[in-house]
């Protein structure tokens, strides 16, 4: 199995001048992606090894993202990224657990980092990066950490979830197979890239095929919809939530476009994923762009495991059916087989090494004989899998976001006033689910915009609730345990 940086160099002797990558600085081929990572590797990393290291990306999307992942990878390191708009809080907590060692940054986000002890390098990218740089970079092991990513579980605490060169690989080969991708392509990248959702399935696939990975800073509807409007894109992928304010944005502001209809129609592939994908919001897409979105399955441990076919009929309301290289088989809570319902469990090529620093974790997430258990409840309708729900009511999926309940409630109850709460989500067709908060004072009640400003500095903006009661009370039971679903009524 190859490694990242193999893969990548194949693209580079294949695809030398093609441009593969668009961002708001400009346009960049295969070889000035190489320059620049090779200067990265060259001047700031000192051409060292960063064998087993952890070097820590918080970079734009574009080339400064690209070329620092690049050249970590490059130096045998396995690279941690950021999400540039979380708060200085949670950063600091992943450069602590994860034990960076370095952290690679544009200079333009200098202010949004937390005060710390871990060297931090900014790379100059104002330069075209279109003089050759010598060859110079360590060949890791395709059994070496590539990839931590950071997914909050239902211990509370977000956990590194670390993946081998040879696990990147093969979600990646996967995905391009299944989905077929070429070197055709022109896919749109505006989601978060610390997310497998924005790493695997959009950005490495795009550029592991030698397509363009055109990439804009964050998503906005109006934008996205003038990148549309010029041809050239023929891969979407998104969250549900995106393809409802894409449908309100229409809506609002290009019925009568015939001409963006027929290049939607243009489109190779179109697919929803991250989260839930209400059968109301695939025809009402169907109705607009004619396509039917292709939704499938994975989770950041497992990468992709179940999609709807290419080819072939696409089922709403379905995640598809098995993808090569993967094993699946479903359970019951005594482990018990079962054949048409319970809890999904898998195992493939593309599965994580383990979550980071966490052994007793890791081995508590796998059967004894080797399972992964995901921890979501699916069903088998005539070959296709239907996700039913899951095990855990502490973990909510909100805007394509796998969230803890508890790592919001610990944050919670540290406020002076919060005497009791519970965090649980609630069905929402835009979001799949959103987080309420019921919460017992102590003495003065509070509103939710106060709360969501002061949870602000703590938390991401996306694991903030939406919705807060006030109750005199959180039901539980015998043993004091909250009762979730109960929690879910008083909503």
């Amino acid at each position: 199995m190859q490694t990242v940086t193999e893969q990548f160099i194949d693209v580079l002797v294949d695809h030398p001048r093609k441009i593969i990558l668009i961002d708001e600085r400009g346009k960049w081929n295969a070889s000035q992606i190489y320059n620049a990572s090779q200067y990265i590797l060259n001047d700031i990393l000192n051409s060292r090894s960063f064998k087993g290291k952890r070097i820590v990306v918080f970079c734009r999307p574009g080339l400064s993202y690209t070329a620092c992942m690049f050249a970590g990878w490059m130096s045998g390191a396995m690279m941690v990224p950021l999400c540039i708009t979380h708060p200085k809080e949670e950063l600091l907590y992943v450069l602590e657990d994860s034990g960076a060692e370095l952290i690679l940054a544009d200079k333009e986000l200098r202010e949004l980092l937390p005060q710390t002890k871990v060297k931090t390098a900014f790379p100059d990218f104002k330069g075209t990066f279109t003089d050759p740089v010598p060859a110079n970079y360590t060949t890791p092991l395709s059994t070496d950490p590539a990839l931590m990513l950071y997914t909050s579980g239902t211990t509370g605490k977000p956990k590194g979830v670390v993946h081998s060169h040879a696990s990147l690989s093969a979600q990646v080969n996967t995905l391009i197979q299944a989905w077929e991708w070429s070197e055709n392509d022109h896919i749109l990248h505006f989601l978060p890239l610390h997310h497998t959702h924005g790493i695997i399935n959009k950005w490495l696939c795009a550029l592991m095929s030698g397509a363009v990975c055109e990439m804009l800073d964050k998503f906005d509807a109006d934008e996205v919809w003038k990148r549309i409007t010029s041809g050239r894109i023929n891969v979407l992928m998104a969250v549900p939530t995106v393809y409802v304010k894409l449908i309100e944005s229409f809506h609002q502001n290009h019925t009568e476009n015939a001409e963006l209809k027929n290049t939607l129609q243009q489109f190779r592939l179109m697919v929803s994923g991250s989260a839930a994908l209400p059968v109301s919001v695939l025809e009402k897409w169907k109705a607009i762009s004619g396509h039917v979105l292709l939704e499938r399955y994975g989770m950041t441990e497992t990468g992709m495991v179940l999609s709807n076919p290419y080819n072939g009929e696409r089922r709403a309301g379905t995640v598809g059916q098995v993808l090569p290289g993967m094993e699946v088989r479903l359970a019951d809570e005594e482990n018990h087989l079962n054949a048409t319902e319970g809890e999904l469990q898998v195992r493939g090529a593309n599965m994580f090494s383990g979550y980071w620093n966490r052994e007793a974790e890791t081995k508590k997430s796998f059967t004894k004989d080797g399972w992964f258990r995901t921890g979501d409840l699916v069903r088998i309708v005539d070959s296709y899998y239907v996700i039913a729900g899951r095990l855990s009511t502490d973990i909510i999926k909100s805007g394509g976001y796998k969230i803890s309940a508890l790592e919001i409630e610990a944050v919670l109850l540290t406020h002076p006033e919060v005497k009791e709460c519970a965090v649980v989500g609630i069905a929402d067709e835009t979001w799949g689910e959103r987080i309420g908060a019921a919460v017992v004072w102590k003495n003065d009640t509070h509103e939710l915009e106060i709360i969501r400003q002061w949870l602000s500095d703590k938390l991401a903006a996306y694991k903030l609730p939406s919705l807060l009661i006030s109750v005199n009370e959180i039901p539980r039971n015998a043993m004091g345990k909250a009762v979730k679903q109960d929690v879910k009524r008083l909503f």
